[in-house]
């Protein structure tokens, strides 16, 4: 794609705030550009996700450019801040042409020339006559809320990094230009800059000719770039698996050799990671992946075991894709396996990923009860119905007619199930026909068998044996109750 052909990224919400911010940092006097991963995606013929700036103006300037109130300094340290939208400027862009990138490398004006040619907003306007009645007033809202109402776009100081020692993060960085900004970052595809100004794209890493080879390779050294951030292998895997590349050959072989390193990484990062490779359309593609270059036997070694032809029939099934439904096609995969040691070995992985309490429920339902829709068509409606009005039933579906279609299963199971999931609230899940407030009005005596019994009359009214109040009470005294 050449650079004209950027031009139509550049009409979103985002891609025109980030336009806005390009353009005020260069009337200050300053470089800025495009950076990073929407570069790569438009050059790929594909929608960014966001709209990273990467300048020559150090964080103070920035915050000194946009204001303290419409920045977050989340990783001043680092060079980065966090720009808000200015509501003046969120219709529209300064440019009517062509799409941005990242970098740029000039030595930055005095911040006090910053100030002068953006001059902050007075302290006190003169306040508009209130036309709300007085007991009424309009709340006020702190600059946190108005912060969280909003996205940020990230603005980034060309910078070169000095030794990382925890593995993670650099000691030390030094701020400079478009250049060492560009020869720091982890992948060659990723160390491009677009300046929307001249619209055309800057590449000190021959990032281009790799995007055209679908090639993903680290900039310089792989030992390097993956001793100074160790989850750059795994990031390496998901890179290859969603975009569909292949990694170079050097690349690949410096994750094999240091594949066992990625267990200094926290799980928090991991799972992360984790979620968008299995959140991915390519997800076999990316366990395939790490199999293949050893990261599995620290970040999956469950997958080791797995077979792996018939999970592949199982996420190709699994549509609409979550991470969650993969997780679960993942931890049912093994059929002849006992379900004990598949709700453990998924226990172990979402202990491992540090995984959400939500995250860990929908997979673990999916596994226990995706056979009950399957045989929903066969099974009395009393054990599929409390499946059926789980939170988690999406995924149980999901699970269930993924394994139906991969295994060539009888589809009237999950037919029904989804039929049924279909269905009114009233008559997927029907008030019972007794409480425990009706029973101590009929003079039974509270206990532990007045849940037992309830359950009973419950199990019998949706099998459709008794329909009514009455026929409820007749079954109830037969139970023989105190």
């Amino acid at each position: 794609m050449i650079e004209s052909e950027l031009q139509k990224y550049l009409h979103g919400p985002k891609a025109v705030e980030g336009l806005r911010i390009i353009q005020r940092l260069r009337d200050a006097g300053f470089i800025a550009y495009f950076a990073g991963g929407c570069v790569r995606d438009a050059l790929l013929g594909r929608t960014p996700k966001d709209y990273d700036v990467a300048t020559d103006a150090t964080p103070d300037a920035v915050r000194e450019l946009f204001g303290k109130r419409r920045t977050l300094a989340f990783g001043a340290s680092f060079g980065v801040i966090g720009v808000l939208p200015d509501k003046s400027h969120s219709d529209k862009s300064h440019w009517s042409t062509d799409p941005a990138d990242e970098s740029g490398g000039m030595t930055q004006p005095d911040p006090s020339s910053v100030a002068k040619k953006n001059p902050e907003p007075k302290k006190n306007p003169e306040p508009k006559k209130n036309t709300e009645p007085k007991n009424h007033p309009e709340p006020k809202k702190n600059p946190e809320q108005l912060h969280a109402a909003v996205e940020p776009t990230e603005v980034a100081t060309f910078r070169s990094d000095g030794h990382y020692s925890d593995g993670r993060r650099p000691d030390t960085v030094h701020f400079g230009d478009a250049r060492n900004d560009a020869i720091r970052r982890d992948f060659t595809i990723n160390g491009l800059f677009y300046d929307p100004q001249e619209g055309k794209v800057i590449d000190h890493v021959g990032g281009r000719e790799d995007l055209a080879a679908r090639v993903l390779r680290t900039i310089g050294s792989p030992e390097q770039r993956f001793g100074e951030d160790r989850l750059r292998m795994l990031r390496a895997i998901r890179f290859a698996a969603t975009l569909q590349f292949g990694i170079h050959a050097e690349t690949l072989h410096a994750i094999q050799q240091h594949a066992d390193g990625i267990c200094d990484v926290s799980g928090e990062r991991i799972g992360a990671e984790m979620r968008r490779i299995l959140a991915s359309p390519h997800a076999f593609d990316g366990l395939q992946q790490m199999l293949q270059s050893g990261l599995a036997r620290v970040v999956l070694p469950e997958l080791v075991d797995v077979d792996m032809k018939r999970l592949e029939r199982f996420l190709h099934h699994a549509q609409p894709r979550s991470f969650s439904l993969s997780l679960a096609c993942l931890g049912a995969a093994d059929l002849e396996q006992e379900l004990d040691v598949r709700i453990g070995n998924l226990q172990q992985i979402s202990q491992r990923w540090r995984l959400s309490t939500l995250e860990s429920r929908q997979a673990e339902a999916a596994i226990k009860h995706w056979k009950t829709l399957v045989h929903a068509d066969s099974v009395l409606w009393s054990m599929v119905q409390p499946v059926l009005v789980l939170r988690e039933a999406p995924y149980v579906f999901g699970l269930a007619e993924a394994i139906t279609n991969a295994e060539n299963l009888d589809r009237d199971g999950c037919e029904l199930a989804k039929r049924a999931l279909g269905w009114p609230a009233e008559r997927l899940d029907p008030q019972p026909l007794l409480s425990g407030g009706d029973l101590m009005a009929l003079g039974f005596r509270p206990g532990p068998e007045f849940g037992k019994a309830l359950a009973k009359l419950r199990i019998r009214q949706l099998d459709g044996e008794i329909t009514t109040r009455d026929q409820a009470i007749a079954a109830l005294n037969a139970l023989g109750l105190d």
